[in-house]
């Protein structure tokens, strides 16, 4: 850097997020002095001291910076890999925190007394830090990072910016600390998987708009002629996941300066789009993202083309005109139209075949490579998560039948199916990625494939543990909950179907609580391959980085 500079030399692109930052920093100190709650003053004070922090950072850059990064080295792309490498790191640490605090919620379950009558310990703010930290936080970072990587590396094209990809990844993280920590002092919409409140789903809003614009123009940008079946996945849930959470999130504030607002639905209206987002926020966020990461990372975990392109794209548009419709099988025997219950219904039982071809596609896929389950435990874990998704995608339909629903709605039972898939597809196909990720990034070897053959041994228990427990205590307490005496009389009161949960609920933390371990080895695994010792660094051969698909 020149001695005698003193002033930056902003880009178009900086001067923007330039005076982005500086808006919002002045916006959210007027607010915060403003407030009239005290999370909302907390938060306005972190968004304004956030976005200082990104004016200095941009300052910073723009010093130290001789010249725009090229979009070429040598002939070959100069793919922008830093967001990538930071998203990997905020997974790995949302995912031990959010599977922390889902095993001390479980534990409260068992053992009310551990919430030591203290609001911040109550299971209400508990649950949802929980859920979003594992869907949003973990499952989100996966996201972002893996689909980063892939675009670049599927379109051999540099991502479009260079401000505009860490504003992606620092602001969603930004709108987790701020989601978060207002669970625990009390702020939340109670709209479930949507309950942050106004200011922080307009940040989110925000941020999702610029990484929309981010993956379509590194799409753009490509030398490849063919766009990857991996990213039409990744466009689709980003694009849903974008109509989902505006239309969901609709609401009035009632000041401007507090935390609290008004949704804009009501009544059954309020439930049919609480639940047309819910369902799709599995359905997009939870489905169709990590089938992208499925379609990129087994293929080149495996060295083997995807089984069949064709069934690939049949599997996508499927996905894409019945997932939509399907969130009405939530509502069944409530205040919902009989025929909006029945379509949900419908649609729900039709997604069982295409999502059936999209498991048979990520199986055959490793036709002629099985041999290497035995020696490949991070293969091992990606195949054994399509098989989770093949079961997931069996039973959602399964309990969407009115009649199998009338046992299982409101019970257990639901909690075994979602955790079946969170568990089972969402995190081992997370966890693979990041065990790929990890040594390409750092170029790397993986610091010990002995640790995830024990993570994937561990976790697999644990989740066994857990869905068992579950299915089982569910289906009694649907049984318990409708069971009469000969005078027609309930035969169970509620208190006793409760007791009856209790052993299941202890064998449900203890599957947990192996989960976590897993996952804690798996940290460790990782953080000792992005930072080995002395004595690694010396003997570690470099790791070259696989040619584009």
């Amino acid at each position: 850097m020149n001695a005698d500079r003193i002033a930056p030399s902003f880009t178009a692109e900086e001067t923007g997020f330039a005076i982005f930052f500086a808006l919002a920093a002045m916006a959210c100190f007027f607010l915060g002095l403003q407030a009239v709650d005290a999370p909302f003053g907390a938060h306005m004070m972190v968004g304004g001291a956030s976005a200082i922090g990104g004016f200095a950072l941009l300052y910073r850059s723009s010093m130290a910076r001789a010249a725009p990064a090229p979009e070429e080295i040598d002939g070959k792309p100069n793919y922008n890999f830093g967001p990538v490498k930071f998203g990997v790191i905020a997974a790995m640490f949302w995912g031990v925190a959010g599977f922390a605090v889902g095993c001390w919620i479980a534990l409260e379950l068992s053992f009310p007394a551990l919430n030591f009558d203290l609001e911040f310990l109550n299971f209400g703010r508990l649950r949802p830090l929980h859920t979003s930290a594992v869907i949003f936080a973990f499952g989100g970072n996966v996201l972002l990072a893996s689909s980063f990587y892939v675009a670049q590396r599927t379109c051999r094209a540099r991502m479009p910016g260079v401000v505009a990809p860490w504003f992606v990844m620092l602001g969603y993280n930004l709108f987790i600390v701020v989601a978060g920590t207002g669970y625990l002092m009390g702020v939340t919409q109670s709209k479930e998987y949507a309950e942050p409140e106004w200011y922080a789903d307009l940040w989110l809003t925000i941020v999702w708009v610029v990484y929309l614009v981010l993956f379509l123009g590194t799409l753009r940008k490509r030398k490849e002629p063919h766009i990857y079946v991996a990213n039409w996945f990744y466009l689709a849930f980003i694009v849903t996941i974008a109509m989902l959470h505006v239309i969901n999130n609709l609401a009035v504030p009632a000041t401007v300066f507090g935390s609290k607002s008004y949704v804009a639905w009501s009544g059954v209206q309020d439930a049919m789009v609480q639940w047309w987002y819910g369902h799709n926020a599995v359905g997009f966020f939870l489905t169709a993202g990590f089938l992208a990461i499925m379609y990129y990372f087994i293929p080149k975990r495996a060295d083997r083309p995807v089984y069949s392109y064709r069934l690939s794209i049949v599997h996508f548009w499927s996905l894409i005109f019945l997932y939509i419709w399907a969130g009405p099988h939530h509502l069944h025997y409530t205040a919902l139209p009989e025929w909006a219950s029945t379509l949900g219904m419908t649609f729900s039982i039709m997604l069982w075949m295409p999502s059936w071809g999209g498991m048979i596609n990520g199986l055959m896929t490793l036709s002629g490579a099985w041999d290497k389950l035995r020696t490949d435990p991070v293969l091992r874990m990606m195949v054994v998560s399509v098989a989770f998704y093949g079961m997931a995608t069996f039973e959602g339909p399964l309990m969407s039948i009115k009649e199998v629903n009338s046992l299982s709605h409101y019970t257990d039972w639901t909690i075994g199916h979602v955790h079946s898939g969170a568990l089972g597809w969402v995190a081992y196909i997370s966890f693979g990625a990041l065990y790929c990720l990890t040594p390409w990034l750092w170029k790397r070897p993986l610091y010990s494939l002995k640790l995830v053959d024990w993570h994937f041994w561990i976790s697999t228990i644990g989740i066994v543990f857990y869905i068992s427990a579950m299915w089982v205590a569910g289906i009694m307490q649907g049984l318990m909950w409708r069971a009469y005496t000969s005078f027609g009389f309930l035969e169970y009161s509620f208190v006793e179907t409760v007791d009856a949960m209790h052993p299941y609920y202890v064998i449900r933390a203890l599957g947990g609580i192996l989960f976590l371990i897993g996952a804690l080895l798996m940290a460790f695994n990782l953080y000792r391959t992005i930072r080995p010792s002395e004595a690694e660094e010396r003997v570690a051969a470099p790791l070259a980085l696989a040619p584009a698909e």
